[in-house]
């Protein structure tokens, strides 16, 4: 396995060295946020907490947490560390639960995020000889602006596709010999699905790796899209929040991800208590922005859901690694009582033998939770008999019953006939929210 490095000074520095990094600017970093930031000060001196209590690493438990509805509550300048002058860009969430939230940028931090991006690319086996196809949405969403700089930095020749028109992505991958594929898994699956209808083999085309995140997806998607496009899939993690994909990137070991702990610092609680928890330990990730200039965020609760880990990485990288995120605290659905990740759902699916493409909806019928999942037949079980699909149906329930201890209903239902999604995939349907019943 050969070894790549963006920077390797601190890709592989000596975990001793990591933390005193971390250490100074967390001390600076606490300053310049509490000077600068009216609300992140009112949360630190209502807990009691001063810049100079903060010595290093080993303190930051002290300082408060901030939350999303926090910074939709600072929208859209609240915090703010810098001035509006010194900020060249903003990028955006997509608001589909509240108010946007807006992330401000220097440019400096422009820079350290697509050198972020850069290293992600380069562990993948990214080198300026290749074509590295990016496929994430552009505009207010981070996934296309910090792939598309990362792809530059390495000296990639870069397509900026976008998402959507998967005519021209296929026309554009297959003519310019694309070797590098950037997107939401999601779109990833469609992609290879696409191929496949107009005839292509996986060694058709020219792609070696892929690097898709923005949206849950499960080990058995990982192969099955390796399959279909006859790649390496790696995982990428990030948020607006914190900058942007690159946080955090998968090597070739493909053992989780490795946080760029030079520039974000890591901790899981308990999202019950907000307790810290001990390195290996299941809980929700926390992020410390630590040199972003115009929208540091401290101790940013992210509602994922991984764990961490220290084991030595054949990679040579010495950051820290995540898994892939387990689900989210707040995408958790209660349903009968019993908390349900759709991603328990997914890798049944996929185990059973049936494509990642399906939607799941929860309503409330005469007081009781009712789970339906619709699951799109493989096109050659397609032409079964009804009671063949029937038996199926069954056979699929009583698998997800025993992952998830309740009963769902579940619908095979025809080839192609749930709505693809060129972004995000809209997996859940959630109509008890509508009925504003507090779920």
């Amino acid at each position: 396995m050969q070894n790549n490095y963006y920077q390797p000074y601190y890709e592989t520095m000596p975990y001793e060295e990591i933390k005193k990094l971390q250490s100074e600017k967390l001390v600076k970093q606490v300053k310049h946020v509490y000077d600068n930031v009216k609300y992140y000060r009112d949360l630190m001196d209502e807990k009691g907490v001063k810049p100079e209590d903060i010595k290093g690493i080993e303190d930051l438990h002290k300082l408060p947490f901030l939350k999303k509805d926090d910074l939709r509550e600072a929208y859209p300048y609240g915090m703010l560390a810098t001035d509006l002058k010194d900020c060249v860009r903003i990028q955006s969430t997509s608001g589909t639960t509240g108010k946007r939230v807006v992330a401000f940028y220097t440019q400096n931090d422009v820079d350290m995020w697509e050198e972020c991006c850069a290293r992600a690319i380069t562990a993948v086996g990214g080198t300026n000889e290749d074509v590295c196809q990016v496929c994430y949405g552009y505009g207010l969403f981070t996934g296309g602006p910090g792939l598309n700089g990362g792809s530059h930095k390495v000296g990639c020749l870069t397509l900026p596709m976008s998402s959507g028109n998967t005519e021209r992505q296929i026309q554009f991958m297959m003519d310019l010999n694309a070797t590098i594929l950037c997107c939401t898994p999601s779109y990833a699956a469609y992609i290879g699905e696409s191929l496949k209808e107009r005839g292509y083999k996986p060694e058709d085309n020219k792609l070696k790796a892929g690097i898709f995140g923005a949206e849950p997806w499960t080990e058995e998607m990982r192969r099955d899209i390796e399959k279909s496009l006859g790649i390496k899939a790696y995982d990428i993690y990030g948020l607006t929040e914190t900058s942007g994909p690159g946080v955090a990137f998968e090597c070739q070991e493909q053992t989780g991800m490795h946080i760029n702990e030079d520039h974000f610092l890591a901790e899981i609680i308990d999202p019950e208590t907000g307790e810290v928890l001990p390195i290996g330990s299941k809980g929700e990730l926390v992020f410390t922005s630590l040199d972003k200039e115009a929208f540091p965020l401290i101790r940013y609760r992210t509602r994922d859901i991984c764990v961490l880990s220290r084991e030595k990485c054949s990679c040579g990288r010495t950051f820290v690694k995540m898994t892939k995120p387990m689900g989210r605290s707040d995408d958790m659905m209660i349903i009968r009582g019993v908390n349900v990740f759709p991603s328990q759902i997914e890798a049944v699916l996929l185990n059973s033998g049936y494509a990642p493409n399906y939607q799941i909806v929860v309503d409330r019928v005469n007081n009781t939770d009712t789970l339906d999942i619709n699951v799109e037949m493989m096109p050659e079980d397609f032409s079964d008999t009804p009671k063949d699909i029937m038996n199926k149906e069954k056979s699929l329930a009583g698998s997800i019953k025993t992952m998830l201890g309740i009963s769902p209903k579940v619908h095979l239902v025809a080839p192609k006939s749930i709505t693809r999604s060129e972004g995000k995939a809209v997996r859940v349907i959630d109509n008890r929210k509508r009925l504003g019943i507090n779920v």
